[in-house]
């Protein structure tokens, strides 16, 4: 009998599969550990105005999409007419079978918006359109929070700068009416920035203003992210979060480090390798204060952002200019984490790659410092960014069966800014019943749905709860 298109069974091509997902993985909670939300989106329950406010600003996945199919940046990012917008989106919809936005498009239309049975294309956008901005005008249950509740989301993980006031997660922890838990993940790329000039040198004094301290010598640099990890402790922060094109390892000694930031601090021009050796050792002391405080490092390696200039400088970051980087990881990393575990510093720790060809390299040296203190201590991070797919889902996770422990992996994230993400955990449960059922169908795994189904629920949600060891239910 030939499947329907986003039925209850979708992508579940096997018996097996269909009872992991149906019995074991569908009605879990969801912990989304590293996403992009705007933290004063949650804390005032933002009402969002239409469906192209919620759905496409932001949205560098669709921009990205658009783009391809001819949409002009008016309708992208510009000034264009939210209805206008929206348009170009349902005119691009059609092309993007065999991407996960086609997908994710209708499962979203799907839940939380009950549309199902329709495609989205021009015929049908005014009427989508209109449907759906009904619903999100209609009360409570279309406001952040109430969608955050409908997804049962026990948690979520924002990407917060160590300078930020953190007053939106306050408001938040405060409310005890939300029942999910909003925590900060601390990101402190900028105060890493020395190469940058007068950028660099501004951010020292936002974040010296918010440790409350002056920052004059490298010394003082790492007392205020102390202080200001302190501080996200503090709001139950147990995360930090750092963006690596490379990873490096650049040892040097104190004396350098004072005289490179000294140059940097005085408007003086940073070469490379000094670049490097300051990351290095600001990664070190993040690792240190992360292991100190019983904290999870996240590194999101081989990322080359804002790839075309020109679109670049008319448009700034994070809107859909960035690809995979194909830089040499395996040596930088090693000896950064080795460092650290000389010291017995090195903190639980989530290795991504965006370059699926490093997938069985981190699952290699990620599984040479496990160490038996915690379960999964070093992770073999969810496929990421443009590996958020079918198939780059099975590499990653294929690849940390075959080398490590898939029992113990933490699982998925929306890394998104996009309260209509949360379908991606379906997206991915899916897929993940879908490979051990097929596993049972063909002998590789036991019929035993008592210890496949416990494994696939703890990687939906009860192995990040454990791992991260934060406050949620």
């Amino acid at each position: 009998m030939a499947k329907q298109f986003l039925d209850d069974d979708f992508m579940l091509q096997n018996d097996a599969a269909r009872t992991l997902y149906h019995e074991y993985a569908a009605d879990m909670p969801i912990f989304d550990y590293h996403c992009h939300l705007p933290p004063v989106q949650v804390a005032e329950n933002k009402q969002f105005r239409n469906l192209t406010e919620i759905w496409l600003y932001g949205d560098h996945y669709k921009w990205r999409a658009m783009r391809a199919n001819g949409v002009d940046e008016r309708y992208c990012t510009g000034d264009a007419p939210d209805w206008d917008k929206f348009a170009a989106w349902a005119e691009t919809v059609p092309k993007t079978i065999g991407n996960p936005l086609y997908h994710w498009t209708h499962m979203e239309m799907k839940d939380p918006f009950g549309i199902s049975g329709k495609l989205l294309n021009p015929r049908t956008a005014k009427s989508i359109y209109e449907d759906i901005n009904t619903k999100l005008a209609s009360g409570d249950e279309f406001r952040a929070r109430g969608i955050m509740e409908h997804f049962n989301v026990k948690a979520v993980c924002t990407t917060d700068d160590p300078a930020d006031s953190l007053e939106h997660h306050a408001s938040v922890a405060g409310d005890s009416s939300f029942t999910a838990k909003m925590y900060p993940a601390f990101r402190p790329d900028k105060s890493m920035a020395v190469d940058t000039g007068e950028a660099w040198i501004e951010y020292l004094a936002r974040l010296g203003e918010a440790a409350s301290m002056s920052i004059d010598s490298f010394g003082d640099l790492l007392s205020a992210l102390d202080r200001r990890h302190e501080f996200f402790h503090s709001m139950g922060g147990r995360l930090s979060d750092h963006a690596l094109t490379l990873p490096v390892y650049a040892p040097a000694s104190d004396a350098e480090l004072e005289a490179i930031f000294k140059k940097a601090k005085s408007g003086g021009e940073v070469s490379p390798g000094e670049a490097d050796k300051f990351r290095t050792a600001l990664m070190l002391h993040f690792g240190r204060m992360n292991a100190k405080r019983g904290w999870v490092m996240q590194l999101h390696m081989n990322c080359l952002r804002n790839n075309n200039t020109r679109l670049f400088r008319k448009l700034g970051p994070d809107t859909g200019l960035d690809g995979m980087a194909d830089g040499q990881i395996a040596v930088p990393l090693r000896n950064f984490l080795d460092a650290l575990d000389m010291e017995e510093m090195l903190p639980k720790t989530i290795l991504y790659t965006l370059n699926p060809r490093d997938n069985e390299l981190l699952a290699s040296i990620g599984g040479s410092f496990q160490d038996g203190s915690t379960p999964g201590k070093i992770q073999l991070g969810t496929a990421w960014w443009f590996n958020d797919q079918k198939e780059g889902m099975l590499s990653q996770m294929s690849a940390l069966a075959n080398i490590g422990l898939l029992s113990r992996f933490v699982g998925m994230i929306t890394d998104s800014r996009s309260f209509l993400s949360y379908p991606r955990h379906d997206y991915f449960r899916r897929i993940l019943c879908n490979m051990v059922g097929t596993w049972v169908e063909e002998g590789e795994a036991p019929r035993d749905m008592d210890l496949l189904g416990g494994m696939i629920a703890d990687i939906s949600y009860n192995n990040a709860r454990n791992y991260f060891g934060m406050e949620i239910d």
